[in-house]
């Protein structure tokens, strides 16, 4: 095996580990949200299938629960995309990120003529929508500003006005109300915790990364986290030995100080893995998870995935019907039987998490 495969393979295992993908040990949702700070969510039955790929056991319809009662909650904050958050880390996290958040939104604020003196206004519209209780959709709030005189029928233009509300801390996701969100006003549906310092919330936001993403690299934790490189820099400086660094390669990756598990993984394990997961967003450099044999690269392996042993081997797309999901297999290169009957497992694990049945083809 040459050193470039093999530098490979040990990145890709400890990312397995650390990902809870090769030793899933969650038994809740909020606990998968918790070990990695933030989920991205912006595809929202997705991300409910990559808390329950770390879980022991989950069905569809108890990490909905989960998230009905507000046991994890879904707002933007990191980069300008949805995340799934706890109410126990939603207050520091926007206080660390969402500056970084509202400056990268500054030419979308300017051209929608929205400044601090409507922003203002708009968020006490909402508060005021929401307050005792309530928890509204978004049609609902747009008519609560229309008649406020604030122009909210430009969806683009609303959509940065509920964003705004959501980085000021002033709302945050409600129930769904059958298949529609809501919004809910944060300070009734989060409870006040502890103030984290600025140096601490950074802190525990790098150790949050690398302990579940590692090893990675700064440029991997700049991208993810939404930080400018001196503050992710910094982020490690303030770790000291708690993260510690190793060379991959010709790279430098940084990862949690504990020692990685030298057991060997299942050649033939294999993932379905749903659009934006972690294992394959929260890395500016994705290359080291792309099969050599195979023609997926680059954005593709931001679509649903198949991994085998870690590596993207090809896609996948799910039509779930009243009593069965189709599931198909495009594979973008040759399977051996072990690797075959790994992914219909693999399969088989989805359609049990929707709780139906399975019609699988590759």
């Amino acid at each position: 095996m040459s050193t470039v495969n093999e530098n490979q393979r040990i990145l890709v295992s400890e990312r397995l580990r650390n990902h809870k993908l090769s030793s899933p040990t969650f038994t809740r949702p909020a606990d998968v949200v918790r070990w990695f700070g933030a989920v991205q969510a912006q595809d929202y039955h997705g991300a409910k299938w990559a808390l329950a790929l770390r879980m022991r056991k989950a069905t569809n319809a108890a990490v909905e629960e989960a998230f009905n009662r507000g046991e994890i909650l879904r707002t933007h904050l990191l980069r300008p995309t949805w995340h799934f958050v706890t109410p126990d880390d939603l207050r520091w996290l926007l206080h660390l990120t969402a500056p970084r958040v509202n400056a990268r939104c500054g030419s979308a604020y300017r051209k929608y003529e929205l400044d601090a003196a409507l922003f203002k206004r708009s968020n006490r519209v909402v508060a005021n929508a929401l307050k005792d209780g309530k928890h509204a959709t978004r049609a609902e709030l747009t008519a609560a500003l229309n008649r406020a005189r604030i122009e909210a029928d430009d969806t683009v233009r609303l959509a940065h006005i509920l964003l705004r509300a959501e980085l000021d801390a002033v709302v945050c996701s409600g129930p769904r109300r059958g298949n529609q969100f809501t919004y809910a006003l944060l300070e009734e549906r989060v409870a006040a915790g502890k103030p984290l310092s600025h140096d601490d919330a950074l802190a525990e936001l790098t150790r949050r990364y690398f302990t579940s993403h590692g090893p990675a690299t700064l440029a991997d934790f700049v991208w993810w986290s939404g930080l400018a490189t001196n503050d992710a820099g910094r982020g490690i400086a303030l770790l000291d030995r708690e993260i510690e660094e190793v060379q991959i390669g010709e790279t430098i990756y940084w990862r949690s100080d504990s020692k990685p598990s030298r057991r060997p993984l299942d050649s033939a394990a294999s993932h379905l893995l749903p659009a934006y997961d972690e294992y394959t967003v929260a890395y500016k450099n994705r290359q080291p998870v792309f099969d050599n044999d195979s023609r997926i690269e680059g954005w593709d392996a931001l679509g649903p995935v198949v991994l085998i042993n870690g590596r993207i081997v090809g896609t996948w797309k799910a039509t779930p019907g009243k009593h069965a999901v189709n599931i198909a297999v495009n594979s973008a290169r040759a399977l051996n039987k072990q690797e075959k009957a790994n992914i219909n497992k693999a399969a088989e694990r989805y359609a049990s998490f929707l709780e139906l049945s399975l019609n699988f083809s590759e």
